[in-house]
């Protein structure tokens, strides 16, 4: 049974760095698929970062590209997700997830995510 904790929110300026872990435990990564995903107070939770089995494809949110950067570790079993130039609109809780049988298509769809861990919240405030 695939088990994912998630940890590093916190509250941050705009224009500030974070960095998001998600420690994997019952597979290991690089047999996996794997996201970020987000969801904001009255919103839809959406896929964030994802990567493939092997981390040879990263699918991002339009609305991060270029600020939010997802990398795994397969020797510690710890997914990250960087964050630079935070904005507001970047408040949510964040979860990782992972789907059982993994699809480029539905790679960063959350409803095709059946694993999924309890979120960290990520607030950006000034």
């Amino acid at each position: 049974q695939l088990q994912l904790a998630e940890s590093g929110g916190a509250l941050v300026q705009p224009g500030g760095s974070l960095r998001l872990s998600c420690a994997a435990s019952g597979f290991r990564l690089d047999t996996i698929g794997i996201g970020w995903f987000r969801q904001a107070p009255g919103k839809e939770r959406e896929g964030v970062a994802c990567i493939s089995r092997g981390g040879g494809v990263r699918k991002y949110a339009d609305s991060v590209k270029g600020r939010f950067t997802i990398s795994s570790d397969n020797a510690k079993g710890t997914v990250y997700l960087q964050m630079i130039s935070l904005k507001p609109d970047d408040t949510a809780v964040y979860y990782c997830a992972a789907p059982a049988r993994f699809t480029f298509q539905t790679m960063c769809d959350p409803d095709n995510m059946d694993y999924w861990g309890k979120g960290t919240l990520v607030t950006v405030s000034s």
